[in-house]
């Protein structure tokens, strides 16, 4: 059969990869068998990939087999969950249906007009009122069908724990019983209401975009250059910043911006430092970096760099500062009994808790599968936030999501703007409902909301919401809140995705920086920005002109949450400290993975912060 593969793939006008003909083929060859297909059809495949994705050649390489092969077996996927017939379930739907047209009211015992009775015995349940957070609104597609989603066997597994008690171990069992048995959602314990107080509000709903200019551009590069070099200068622990591109054998200090010398990815031989306007008129200059045993740059990153520049043309460097003080604190230079009073006043205030607490569950979109638009993942998620009770939850974009391949073909027959409130928004108020006025929650969009706008920084969710306006806050997309004296911010960019793909890095073999994880999220925090790539990513509609400051990181959070198709990881970061003598600060770093991955379930993350690091524990759950 393998003969017959290669034959038509001949007879199609491809040819295969010499030296790596007969792993190719095996590949092939398990596919056809796997999924039934005869070589024609695998050809045919072929065909229709290459043209789709603009390939070139007509030579099959070995580099391009595994991605069209996983193509295919997705699309095979589809096709068998498509035939599959599901079960038909019978139910009170189906009775009242046999039962004629007519509608009996049993609140006043007469027969009224006749409604859309699915939605009508839905709402008059007994259980509505306390299980609407759980079962979810009726969709397009009913309980009666089975999906993958639906049919897993392992739910809510713990994938990784840090500072894990043994009460929340026996709580996540319980859980996972729970969830097994019956649908009954009871209370555990009364929850106190958490703080909540949002930092930054901008880009307003309803601001205008798409006016960004390249003046904008141009002077928010100038101004973080600036900034970064004034922060520097003021330690005294470095020289004042000069031109990098002035020869001279001395050794010199000068900040600047990476760049890379072309459109490619960074390289050791491609680097330039870009100074600014006001120090070197913006020119750039090559960097050596040869002499470095440590570093890790990436573009647009704004560094320190001490070094020399003997022809002009070339700035060898010898030390690379790639971070700023930490800022100072606001009541550092108050008076001894000044300091006390307050210490006192907060201690004895019955408003303002003694220590920073506070119970979280985070989970970034999507939160729908991608063979339909059920959102069975939101409401399973919200079922076990019922049951787990946290002061607060925080969801992060896309709610729906454009890249869903339901959205991308078209194939919906209601707005997204629709979707979103009906799917998402009634949702969240039926379990707001249910939880009480204690509990909170928190909604930052994403670039790839389909039903919002497609610009970065990014205005706040419109929810229509007529009350529990106190319970569901819209934010800003990057977001910045303090929920019980504990500092949180939130970006739903995939910067860390992005920044793994254009980093260039020198780690020795015993450094702690060999976390590439932990490393690039520290990044952010030592630029102080959500979004320190420069130029952006091609799918990110980065527009400097809205609100630059939005980007910005005043201060370093206690939580920083960043959602990635990267490996989802609870990290503790330090920042600060080294090249400025500081007492470095830890930030917790989290990335709650997807809620929905393809048709099965993704990951979140439950966080509980009881005042110190030590005592703050983290779960990674699987859905």
């Amino acid at each position: 059969m393998d003969q017959e593969i290669k034959a038509e793939f001949k007879r199609s006008g491809f040819s295969l990869e010499a030296e790596a003909e007969e792993e190719i083929l095996k590949k092939c060859l398990t596919v056809c068998i796997n999924y039934k297909l005869t070589p024609s059809d695998l050809a045919s495949n072929w065909e229709a990939y290459h043209l789709n994705r603009d390939l070139t050649g007509f030579s099959l390489q070995n580099s391009q087999i595994d991605g069209f092969l996983n193509h295919l077996e997705n699309e095979q996927k589809k096709a068998i969950i498509k035939e599959e017939p599901y079960p038909h379930l019978y139910s009170s739907n189906d009775v009242e249906m046999l039962l004629g047209d007519e509608t009996y009211d049993s609140r006043d015992g007469t027969i009224g007009t006749p409604t859309d009775k699915r939605e009508k015995l839905y709402l008059d349940s007994p259980q509505t009122n306390e299980l609407m957070s759980y079962s979810g609104r009726p969709t397009k597609r009913g309980s009666n069908h089975m999906t993958p989603f639906g049919q897993r066997t392992n739910k809510f597994v713990v994938q990784f724990a840090c500072n894990k008690t043994e009460d929340t171990e026996n709580d996540v069992r319980g859980n996972e019983l729970a969830v097994q048995e019956d649908d009954v959602i009871k209370r555990i314990r009364p929850i106190e209401r958490c703080s909540l107080e949002i930092q930054g509000s901008k880009p307003e709903p309803g601001c205008r975009f798409m006016y960004d200019s390249i003046e904008n551009k141009f002077n928010s590069i100038e101004n973080h250059i600036i900034k970064h070099a004034s922060t520097i200068g003021a330690t005294r622990l470095f020289e004042e910043s000069v031109d990098p591109t002035v020869a001279s054998n001395k050794s010199i200090f000068s900040v600047g911006m990476v760049c890379c010398d072309g459109e490619g990815r960074l390289n050791e031989k491609s680097i330039l430092l870009q100074g600014s306007v006001e120090h070197c008129g913006g020119q750039r200059v090559r960097l050596d970096l040869q002499n470095l045993s440590h570093y890790s740059l990436f573009p647009g990153q704004v560094l320190g760099i001490e070094g020399n520049n003997p022809s002009g043309h070339c700035l060898i460097a010898s030390k690379v500062v790639d971070s700023i003080p930490l800022p100072a604190l606001p009541d550092i230079d108050l008076p001894p009994a000044k300091k006390q009073a307050i210490d006192q006043f907060q201690l004895n205030s019955p408003s303002s808790p003694s220590t920073e607490e506070l119970s979280m569950i985070i989970a970034a979109g999507p939160f729908s599968t991608t063979d339909n638009l059920l959102f069975e993942p939101l409401t399973e998620l919200l079922a076990y936030a019922s049951r787990k009770q946290p002061q607060l939850l925080v969801l992060l974009g896309p709610f729906v999501d454009s890249e869903h391949p339901e959205i991308k073909k078209g194939t919906v027959d209601r707005s997204y703007e629709e979707i979103f409130q009906v799917e998402i928004v009634r949702r969240l108020q039926d379990h707001a409902e249910y939880m009480g006025t204690a509990a909170r929650v928190v909604l930052v969009p994403s670039i790839r909301d389909a039903s919002h706008d497609f610009v970065f920084p990014q205005p706040a969710l419109d929810l229509h919401l007529s009350n529990l306006k106190h319970q569901i806050s819209s934010l800003p997309n990057p977001a910045r809140f303090t929920a019980n004296k504990l500092k949180v911010g939130c970006c739903s960019v995939d910067v860390l995705k992005q920044l793994s793909g254009e980093e260039i890095s020198r780690i020795p073999a015993d450094s702690s920086s060999r976390d590439r994880m932990g490393r690039l999220a520290t990044h952010l925090l030592n630029q102080r920005s959500f979004y320190p790539l420069y130029p952006p990513s091609e799918d990110v509609p980065l527009d400097l002109s809205l609100a630059p400051e939005a980007l910005q990181i005043p201060a370093i959070p206690d939580i920083l949450v960043l959602p990635s198709d990267l490996a989802s990881f609870v990290k503790v970061l330090s920042v600060g400290g080294k090249a400025y003598g500081e007492q470095p600060v830890k930030c917790i770093s989290v990335n709650p993975g997807r809620l929905a991955k393809g048709v099965g379930g993704g990951t979140f993350v439950e966080l509980t912060y009881r005042g110190n690091l030590d005592r703050t524990s983290a779960t990674i759950i699987r859905m």
